[in-house]
């Protein structure tokens, strides 16, 4: 319905805001975690929205930026996660962090947000696993002219995505260099298994 919301930042709630834009109020909910990050009341904001129409009520999600909408509309996709629980992860982590744990199938990191059960985790890995790239993790763009005959590309993505979520280069390298020797091939499966040892 609204693609954004671009307005003055009136109110912050506990996990909405109120973005006023042409003489109206709009009532936004907002991942919790995410509203301290917002600039203090009566900032122009840009709020990427989502409109969820249901038989009792219609309800406006936020975000800051297009990525953690686009990840939301991605988790709302999944069966049994809806606006909350999807709110809730972006809420406890940041996109990278979301897609990270996909890519390393990583149920624990995914169980941190409120009301993601393990079973809703292990759903969210199955279903979003093979739309999940590392380069939408990290945002690294040219990820992919990294040529395969390079000795140590996986090595280098793995590294270089393992410290965008930050761990030191020391660990992240330790890690990557391991699932190397332990049989790992290719910057994913590389990264998947360093996660592991971290």
């Amino acid at each position: 319905m609204y693609a954004y919301i671009k307005g003055i930042l009136a109110a912050k709630k506990s996990d909405r805001i109120i973005v006023e834009a042409g003489g109206i109020g709009y009532n936004v909910f907002f991942p919790a975690g995410r509203i301290m990050m917002l600039p203090k009341n009566g900032s122009e904001i840009c709020v990427y929205t989502y409109t969820s129409v249901r038989e009792d009520a219609i309800k406006l999600y936020g975000f800051s930026s297009e990525d953690d909408l686009e990840l939301f509309i991605q988790l709302t996709g999944v069966s049994g996660v809806g606006p909350k629980a999807a709110q809730a992860l972006l809420s406890e982590l940041t996109a990278a962090e979301i897609r990270m744990a996909i890519l390393g199938e990583d149920i624990k990191t995914l169980c941190k947000a409120q009301g993601v059960a393990k079973k809703t985790a292990e759903r969210i890995i199955v279903d979003l696993k093979g739309r999940v790239s590392v380069e939408d993790a990290v945002g690294l763009a040219d990820i992919s002219e990294i040529k395969e005959e390079t000795t140590d590309a996986a090595v280098v993505e793995a590294v270089e995505a393992l410290t965008a979520l930050g761990y030191s280069a020391k660990e992240a390298r330790a890690a990557a260099i391991k699932a190397k020797e332990e049989g790992a091939e290719g910057s994913e499966d590389v990264l998947k298994a360093a996660l592991r040892y971290l």
